[in-house]
């Protein structure tokens, strides 16, 4: 299967929440230039996502096979044990706000366009989830993302980013020599039909991290992910 690109996706920014976000008052005066940039970006902004369809052809202890690509991990090796099929994707708050945002001279501006940024992010990712599920009926799902968690390290984009093609031409989302992300404000991971469910955050024990959305559970490791010993 050809990837899709998703590149008409609205993008109306809740700007109350993105002053509570950036702790400002709403009648203050920067947050009159906050709602002065959420109309530039607004009128530049070009949200855009790219997915794919891809089947499980091998998998292993640590690695599984997807349409001829190698993905290693133990992790998602075990997530996929009941799969047949997964998602690789691409998710970004496009080139045109970057270059937006870079233009801005001041630094306190830019880090209020960073906000702007991740919410035209947020964006993509609700498209992203709502085609997924009206297309596939993928609602009981769960994401893994290239270095999330040590088991499967960033150095994994290369093949999820062979997987869906060229995503540089597609959205404009290119990796670096360091297999990050430019436009800085994009993610990629690959979701996949599941009836357990599954957060990176449950094996991650980083204790501060904005981005958390589970509690990190120090015994799954071992419940559910440890390898059985060898008779």
């Amino acid at each position: 299967m050809k990837a899709t690109v998703l590149d008409r996706i609205s993008f109306e920014p809740d700007v109350e929440r993105l002053l509570r976000t950036l702790h400002l008052d709403p009648q203050g005066e920067d947050a009159a230039r906050v709602r002065e940039l959420v109309g530039e970006a607004r009128a530049v902004a070009r949200p855009k996502a790219m997915y794919r369809e891809a089947y499980v052809e091998a998998r292993g202890d640590d690695f599984v096979v997807l349409d001829g690509i190698r993905l290693t991990s133990r992790v998602l090796s075990v997530n996929l044990a009941q799969a047949h099929r997964a998602f690789a994707w691409v998710a970004t708050c496009g080139r045109e706000l970057e270059a937006w945002s870079q233009g801005l001279g001041d630094m306190l501006e830019r880090y209020w366009a960073g906000a702007i940024m991740e919410a035209a992010l947020r964006a993509a990712g609700r498209a992203l989830e709502a085609e997924l599920e009206a297309r596939f009926g993928l609602r009981r799902s769960a994401t893994m993302n290239p270095g999330s968690l040590e088991d499967w390290p960033l150095s994994e984009q290369r093949q999820l980013f062979a997987l869906l093609g060229n995503p540089g031409e597609a959205i404009g989302v290119e990796l670096s020599d360091s297999f990050l992300m430019t436009p800085v404000k994009s993610t990629s991971g690959l979701r996949f039909p599941t009836e357990t469910s599954f957060e990176n955050c449950q094996l991650c024990p980083r204790p501060e991290c904005p981005g958390r959305r589970s509690p990190y559970d120090p015994g799954l490791y071992e419940r559910r992910y440890r390898r059985a010993p060898r008779p």
